[in-house]
Protein backbone atom coordinates (compact mmCIF):
# COMPACT_ATOMS: atom_id res chain seq x y z
CA UNK A 1 0.00 0.00 0.00
CA UNK A 2 1.18 3.20 -0.71
CA UNK A 3 0.29 6.72 -0.35
CA UNK A 4 1.66 10.25 -1.69
CA UNK A 5 1.95 13.21 0.54
CA UNK A 6 1.92 16.71 -1.19
CA UNK A 7 3.37 19.77 0.64
CA UNK A 8 3.50 23.23 0.34
CA UNK A 9 6.10 25.23 -0.90
CA UNK A 10 6.44 26.63 2.86
CA UNK A 11 7.60 23.29 3.98
CA UNK A 12 10.16 22.66 1.30
CA UNK A 13 12.60 24.19 3.01
CA UNK A 14 12.68 20.72 5.53
CA UNK A 15 12.75 17.89 2.60
CA UNK A 16 15.59 19.18 0.56
CA UNK A 17 13.03 21.14 -1.78
CA UNK A 18 10.86 18.09 -2.38
CA UNK A 19 7.04 18.95 -2.44
CA UNK A 20 6.05 15.29 -2.81
CA UNK A 21 6.80 11.83 -1.60
CA UNK A 22 5.28 8.45 -1.03
CA UNK A 23 4.97 6.77 2.08
CA UNK A 24 3.50 3.41 3.29
CA UNK A 25 2.07 4.58 5.94
CA UNK A 26 -1.67 3.19 7.09
CA UNK A 27 -2.89 5.68 9.55
CA UNK A 28 -2.03 9.76 10.92
CA UNK A 29 0.72 8.34 13.32
CA UNK A 30 2.55 5.98 11.11
CA UNK A 31 3.08 9.00 8.45
CA UNK A 32 4.25 11.41 11.37
CA UNK A 33 6.34 8.76 12.46
CA UNK A 34 7.29 8.29 8.85
CA UNK A 35 8.23 11.78 7.96
CA UNK A 36 10.32 12.09 11.56
CA UNK A 37 12.23 9.26 10.16
CA UNK A 38 12.51 10.56 6.37
CA UNK A 39 12.16 14.35 7.19
CA UNK A 40 13.22 15.28 10.46
CA UNK A 41 13.49 19.10 10.30
CA UNK A 42 9.94 18.95 9.14
CA UNK A 43 8.78 16.55 11.72
CA UNK A 44 9.85 19.56 14.27
CA UNK A 45 8.33 22.05 12.37
CA UNK A 46 4.55 19.96 12.67
CA UNK A 47 4.60 18.60 15.63
CA UNK A 48 4.24 20.11 19.35
CA UNK A 49 6.74 19.27 21.83
CA UNK A 50 4.74 16.03 22.98
CA UNK A 51 4.79 14.60 19.46
CA UNK A 52 1.12 15.47 18.50
CA UNK A 53 0.58 17.56 15.49
CA UNK A 54 0.37 21.26 15.77
CA UNK A 55 -2.78 22.86 15.91
CA UNK A 56 -2.39 24.96 13.01
CA UNK A 57 -1.40 22.03 10.29
CA UNK A 58 -3.97 20.41 8.52
CA UNK A 59 -4.26 17.74 6.81
CA UNK A 60 -6.59 16.62 3.67
CA UNK A 61 -6.75 13.27 2.72
CA UNK A 62 -7.99 13.17 -1.42
CA UNK A 63 -8.97 16.85 -0.19
CA UNK A 64 -11.18 16.21 2.65
CA UNK A 65 -10.29 17.65 5.93
CA UNK A 66 -9.12 14.07 8.04
CA UNK A 67 -11.28 15.81 11.13
CA UNK A 68 -14.44 14.44 9.41
CA UNK A 69 -13.30 11.54 8.07
CA UNK A 70 -12.27 10.35 11.71
CA UNK A 71 -9.06 11.91 12.44
CA UNK A 72 -6.35 10.02 13.97
CA UNK A 73 -8.42 6.64 13.33
CA UNK A 74 -8.33 7.24 10.02
CA UNK A 75 -7.04 4.26 7.82
CA UNK A 76 -5.50 5.32 4.35
CA UNK A 77 -6.31 3.58 1.87
CA UNK A 78 -3.72 2.50 -0.81
CA UNK A 79 -3.81 5.60 -3.54
CA UNK A 80 -4.66 8.28 -1.02
CA UNK A 81 -3.51 11.48 -1.72
CA UNK A 82 -2.29 13.83 1.49
CA UNK A 83 -1.57 17.01 2.08
CA UNK A 84 -0.47 18.73 4.75
CA UNK A 85 -1.11 22.59 5.41
CA UNK A 86 -0.69 25.37 7.56
CA UNK A 87 -3.03 27.36 8.60
CA UNK A 88 -2.68 31.00 7.58
CA UNK A 89 -3.97 33.27 9.80
CA UNK A 90 -3.84 37.63 10.40
CA UNK A 91 -4.87 40.33 8.15
CA UNK A 92 -7.29 43.32 9.29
Amino acid sequence: MAVKVTLPTAFTRHTDGRKQFDSTAENLSALLSDIDQTFPALGNQIKDEDGKLRRFINIYVNDEDIRFLGGDTYAFQDGDEIMLIPSIAGGC
